[in-house]
């Protein structure tokens, strides 16, 4: 019986391709918060290029517009990719090559990418993630250009209900990772924790607190 061919990165690309138009629209909603932020119109772009972790850069560009400061705004990021610490160190037996090429290849691990590569077991395959991520990368780098540059043509955020786009990430992030009990008692204790501090505490350290409560929480003994 003839063994089945590997899968390609085109086959990556065809699997995540139904989340693409989600991507690049995600995008240009962080494009426009950005700007509306102060961040001016480079540093989202060169942002969304280098860090291409959307939850990351719309928590740092919320803080700074709430009058948060940039190293609130680079707590909450942090805390928000900490996720990718343990995905890394999981799949990384499978990247192979020099050290730039792992580094560039890398770069490209994104939830999206990291669950359509599944092939069973805890498993991934690499090309099927670098398929993927060549994919979203430009949607997202695209959608973010296209958010700082196009934002006047798109009018205030609120109307296109960009405005939402934010919360509504997390909570589809958060419906995904909440499927036991001590995960639900995590996010119940960062919500409540940042709901108590959001009256009183300076803009980005909710968002830092909450997101502490719920990695301590869901830390492993």
């Amino acid at each position: 019986m003839q063994k089945a061919a590997p899968p390609s990165p085109r086959e990556g690309a065809k699997r995540v391709a139904p989340l693409a138009p989600a991507s690049g629209s995600f995008g240009v909603a962080y494009g426009v918060l950005a700007v509306t932020a102060g961040m001016g119109v480079l540093a989202p772009i060169v942002m969304s290029a280098t860090t291409f972790a959307g939850a990351a850069q719309f928590a740092a560009a919320s803080v700074i517009r709430d009058g948060g400061s940039v190293l609130a705004a680079v707590g909450a990021a942090v805390l928000l990719n900490a996720r990718y610490l343990a995905i890394s160190v999981a799949i990384a037996p499978v990247f192979r090559g020099s050290r730039l090429r792992r580094f560039f290849e890398s770069q490209l691990l994104v939830d999206e990418s990291w669950a359509v590569s599944q092939v069973g077991g805890g498993r991934i395959d690499r090309r099927l993630l670098i398929g993927a991520g060549l994919l979203l990368f430009p949607c997202w780098v695209g959608g973010t250009a296209l958010g700082v540059f196009g934002g006047d043509v798109l009018g205030n955020p609120k109307r296109l209900g960009l405005d939402a786009a934010f919360p509504a990430l997390f909570l589809v992030l958060l419906i995904t990772l909440t499927v036991s009990r001590r995960a639900i008692v995590a996010a119940f204790a960062g919500g409540l924790i940042a709901l108590v501090l959001l009256p009183v505490a300076p803009a980005g350290v909710p968002v830092i607190a909450a997101g502490a409560v719920c990695l301590a929480g869901l830390r492993r003994p």
